[in-house]
């Protein structure tokens, strides 16, 4: 993708609406439709197996493949693809069908996962994560490149087109730096768990050193592609906003707080710092974004109500105050409309 003077805006879902799984799909979708129309430049789903309270999608090529067809112009990634947990071979495939069939759309999001108990149920040993992540990441590297894949095999259709959007998730400044090297690019979570001996850190002192090694890392010449996301749910009254906040924060505490994220202090405003998140009405959340000095060097911002979770009409006028308020107001605006197509195998 082309750089501008700006940022280009995303909307992020792991599908947790509170309903069932197909009314979830549908409502993640509806959302997807919503986000396109305000003139967002690209939606992310994220992967995940078996929890329904971690993530509600296994499939994410079958699903924004049925986004794709809803959608004319807003760019569809995986946010991620758990590649440890996947045949890399068939993730390939896949993302090359998927682009072509989105008309080059496509934005390749990979990632080691975070979810331990997962990795059983796939024969895997979570603590081999990544090796294994590694190892098919180079894998779908070659075959998107159109080399031989073992016995004279090559991709069918192609996916050179995709190399140049792949992106890795990581925690870690070694993780910044393989990204780096990768020519890819650099996704940042919504929150980390802080260290012991640095409970008060904030987001931004932990994941600077990471884009200071991602930058360190990039061959001459390449592009950098830095997407942050953040949790950031905007309401037109406070009272709204913090009342959703505070069941959703509340309703995760205890589980983060057992895999070490820290949390001093049980209010809401405890667990809104704890967590990075960013509530309340337009003025609320653009002094709370405009103090996160990260997504300056961002040149992707993709934002998601998780864990905020609330009601899908929430999250519709969300996305619509966003594009109409926030994102105006700390000079930000949604690109879609002047990026280039990108030329697909036909």
């Amino acid at each position: 993708m082309t750089r501008h003077n700006g940022k280009r805006l995303g909307f992020f879902t792991r599908l947790l609406d509170d309903a069932s799984p197909g009314e979830r799909y549908r409502l993640a979708a509806e959302q997807i439709v919503a986000a396109e129309r305000h003139g967002f430049d690209a939606a992310w789903v994220a992967q995940h197996h078996f929890s329904h309270d971690e993530g509600g999608l296994p499939a994410p090529f079958v699903f924004l493949s049925h986004v794709a067809a809803q959608t004319r112009t807003i760019r569809l990634g995986t946010g991620i693809v758990t590649l440890p947990l996947e045949a890399p071979l068939r993730v390939a495939e896949d993302a090359a069908v998927f682009d072509l069939l989105s008309n080059g759309r496509l934005e390749l999001g990979v990632g080691s996962g975070g979810t331990p108990s997962s990795f059983g149920a796939f024969g895997l040993d979570s603590a081999q994560r990544g090796p294994i992540h590694a190892a098919n990441l180079a894998i779908v590297r070659k075959a998107l490149a159109g080399e031989d894949v073992g016995g004279g095999n090559h991709l069918y259709p192609e996916g050179k087109g995709l190399l140049d959007r792949i992106w890795q998730a990581t925690f870690s400044v070694d993780g910044g730096r393989r990204a780096g090297e990768a020519g890819d690019g650099l996704m940042l979570s919504r929150t980390q768990p802080r260290d012991k001996d640095r409970p008060n850190a904030t987001l931004a002192e932990l994941q600077h050193p990471i884009i200071d090694a991602y930058l360190a890392a990039l061959p001459p010449g390449r592009e950098p592609r830095i997407l942050a996301s953040r949790t950031l749910f905007v309401a037109d009254d406070q009272q709204t906003a913090l009342h959703w906040a505070d069941i959703g924060l509340r309703r995760i505490a205890e589980k983060f707080a057992a895999i070490g994220h820290i949390i001093n202090g049980d209010s809401l405003d405890d667990l809104i710092r704890a967590f990075d998140t960013h509530v309340g009405t337009v003025d609320d959340v653009v002094t709370s974004l405009a103090a996160d000095d990260t997504l300056e060097r961002a040149t992707d911002i993709s934002f998601q109500v998780h864990s905020v979770d609330p009601p899908h009409e929430l999250i519709l006028r969300s996305l619509e105050l966003i594009a109409t308020q926030v994102a105006p107001a700390l000079g930000w605006r949604t690109l879609a409309s002047q990026l280039p197509r990108v030329a697909v195998a036909g």
